[in-house]
């Protein structure tokens, strides 16, 4: 079962915790860069955009990276995701196929973004591309949904996405802090920033790498007039439910209840009959988010497929600073660009 990030990543390093696990992850750390080095990654015909960021944990990637695909196709290509497909069980390489496949199969994140443009899962990042060079038109770009980390395959634009109110938490690795490697080295494995949730440069968390910064904010996604006064029973498997729940007061829900669980994680039938419960006894609206929405969908039964049906699901988009649009734009049209040549 997927665990939920220690709250001492956030506070400072002097938490007993992050000093206990300094050896640790010095020797992740460690690994991490190793991996770079020793490898020889593959480079693409096709341009490869990855959507990343420098810590374990949600910082809103997905729905960045589905904005990024909706710039690419304004340009007249065809955006394809790439995703490892993390908590999936499907082997190999597999085009998402929504009439066909779960999130048991291929995991909650490439289901969602399969609804917005053709969608591969790869553990092998390597073999996801060349899958895609095969079957994507030739006017392809490949997106991929996190690996910034994964040194098999070259990209030739690469956003880290750094959650505004978080920052980069105590500034250490895992298991001490939430960074995945050294920020050091972190910081030549990315582009540009995408500063998620900030509105003005007193957000901007401290010790962020020297490199350019746009700014985005993550908003509702359609009719959110249902929300405004209701009372509601919030649930969230995700990386940061916080987030989730603090957005749907900002748009005027009353949140009688809140469920927080971990990121990717499957709901029991206990879990969801305990959620209806709540529901019913509260007078309350069930409300998720859109990826643990597509984790009820699939062949469910008894409270769960009760439980998916009592659900309204709050879809999120990500939406870049008036500013920050067109330098974005110019930073994939000069990674479409170099394949072109």
């Amino acid at each position: 079962m997927p665990l939920k990030e220690p709250s001492w990543w956030y506070q400072d390093q002097a938490a007993w915790q992050a000093r206990l696990l300094r050896p640790a992850s010095r020797l992740y750390g460690t690994i991490a860069q190793s991996r770079f080095t020793s490898a020889n990654p593959y480079r693409s015909r096709l341009p490869v955009i990855c959507i990343g960021n420098f810590t374990a944990g949600g910082t809103g990637k997905t729905p960045t990276a589905m904005a990024v695909a909706e710039l690419i196709k304004s340009a007249g290509h065809s955006p394809w995701f790439l995703s490892r497909g993390h908590g999936g069980r499907l082997d190999g390489q597999e085009q998402i196929d929504l009439a066909k496949h779960s999130a048991v199969e291929v995991g909650d994140e490439p289901l969602l973004l399969a609804s917005r443009a053709p969608t591969v899962t790869s553990r092998n990042r390597r073999h996801g591309a060349e899958f895609i060079e095969r079957h994507a038109p030739a006017n392809a770009v490949i997106v991929m949904d996190d690996g910034l980390q994964n040194p098999t395959l070259a990209k030739d634009l690469r956003l880290a996405v750094v959650d505004a109110a978080r920052g980069l938490g105590n500034g250490l690795a895992i298991p001490s802090g939430p960074l995945r490697a050294p920020m050091a080295f972190q910081a030549g494995l990315a582009d540009a920033i995408i500063l998620n949730g900030g509105t003005d440069a007193r957000e901007t968390p401290a010790n962020l790498p020297d490199l350019p910064v746009l700014r985005a904010m993550p908003q509702p996604f359609g009719d959110t007039a249902w929300v405004n006064g209701a009372s509601v029973v919030a649930f969230a498997g995700i990386a940061n439910p916080a987030r989730f729940f603090s957005l749907l007061e900002t748009l005027g829900a009353k949140v009688v209840a809140r469920r927080a669980f971990a990121d990717h994680q499957a709901l029991t039938q206990a879990e969801a009959t305990d959620l209806l419960r709540l529901a019913r006894g509260q007078g309350a609206q069930l409300v998720t988010t859109e990826k643990d929405f597509v984790r009820l969908n699939g062949p469910q039964h008894g409270s769960i497929n009760e439980l998916r049906a009592m659900t309204r699901s709050l879809p999120i988009v990500t939406v870049f600073a008036t500013g920050d649009i067109a330098h974005l734009e110019q930073l994939i049209a000069n990674a479409i660009a170099v394949k072109q040549r």
